[in-house]
């Protein structure tokens, strides 16, 4: 792919602007509700970065009950954020998707355990119950106790998986002994209710060796065929990476920002702080690229797991880096 689509990319480069106005559009699908996790495309939006770029952009916020994938194949975006594992997933299923960035560097899942459960490390999941995200969020879960060798389908010797809401109820009621957190959301929220830190014992994926990549953005791969759709995309990319690198500067201001532009008026500022404090930790050192070895460890990881893994087979044509290439230079 990164081959195939460069000469159509040199091309839309060298081509002059487009008059319709209507080829400037740009519709993002995020994967969840407006938060600072989604920070730099709204900061990009608010600052101008993409009217600098002359784009038009509207970004669809995302819900429990939106699967951002179905949204990309209907024709309800021209982009859309999901997590490597969920995408290669659907890929491998017949849904041509393929990275064009990764500003997201490295991850921010964990699981959250209570410490009096015992648990110290994987093998002592067994038998208890832990909560876990689905609509695609799952995979990097089972790919985990895949590879530790942990059945996922309840007794003494597996985990029983108990479908989480996106919310931490499950841990604070004792419903499940570990929870599925992220280091900038979930966790706040358990530490919120008035859990102390001492009380928990927490497992990131990153440190476990099982991290996978998250909130990339992704098209449909016959759109790169398209000369006028990879020039869109080069200046959203860019005009978006302008807003992710504004947003680790300026917390306070990207959270506010955050808040301007969420219609549900569920968030705090004090949260979108501190959420946009931990996710400049995942986007840093990201310049928007994708790096092959973090995509490689992502496929291999999905790959593990025995006679149950994620994806059958190592995907081809999965990513490009024609799109960052150009937007960078």
């Amino acid at each position: 792919m990164k081959h195939l689509i460069a000469a159509t990319a040199l091309t839309a480069l060298a081509a002059p602007a487009f008059a319709d106005a209507h080829a400037d559009t740009v519709t993002l699908q995020l994967q969840w509700v407006t938060q600072a996790q989604f920070a730099g495309y709204y900061v990009a939006l608010d600052k101008g970065f993409y009217d600098a770029e002359g784009l038009d952009v509207t970004i669809l916020p995302g819900g429990p009950d939106i699967a951002p994938p179905q949204v990309l194949a209907g024709g309800g975006a021209d982009a859309m954020l999901n997590w490597m594992p969920s995408a290669l997933s659907a890929r491998e299923k017949g849904l041509p998707v393929v990275n064009i960035a990764q500003p997201f560097k490295t991850s921010g899942l964990m699981l959250t355990c209570w410490k009096d459960t015992g648990i110290t490390g994987p093998q002592d999941f067994r038998g208890k119950t832990i909560g876990v995200w689905f609509f695609g969020n799952e995979y990097p879960f089972l790919s985990w106790m895949s590879q530790e060798g942990i059945p996922t389908d309840g007794g003494d010797d597996g985990v029983t998986v108990l479908k989480q809401g996106f919310n931490v109820d499950p841990l604070l009621q004792r419903q499940a002994d570990c929870i599925s957190t992220m280091t900038y959301n979930e966790y706040g929220q358990v530490l919120d209710a008035g859990v102390s830190p001492d009380e928990l014992v927490t497992f990131k994926y990153e440190d476990m060796g099982v991290a996978t990549l998250e909130d990339g953005i992704w098209v449909l791969e016959e759109n790169l065929e398209d000369e006028v759709f990879v020039d869109k995309m080069t200046r959203f990319v860019r005009a978006s990476m302008e807003g992710w690198k504004y947003a680790e500067a300026n917390p306070q201001e990207a959270a506010e920002i955050i808040l301007d532009n969420d219609e549900t008026g569920a968030q705090t500022e004090a949260a979108q702080v501190r959420m946009m404090e931990e996710i400049a930790k995942l986007t840093a050192g990201s310049d928007g690229s994708l790096d092959e070895a973090d995509y490689q460890r992502t496929v291999d990881t999905l790959l593990a797991g025995g006679s149950d893994p994620v994806i059958s087979a190592a995907p081809e044509g999965a990513w490009t880096s024609v799109i960052t290439d150009a937007a960078l230079n």
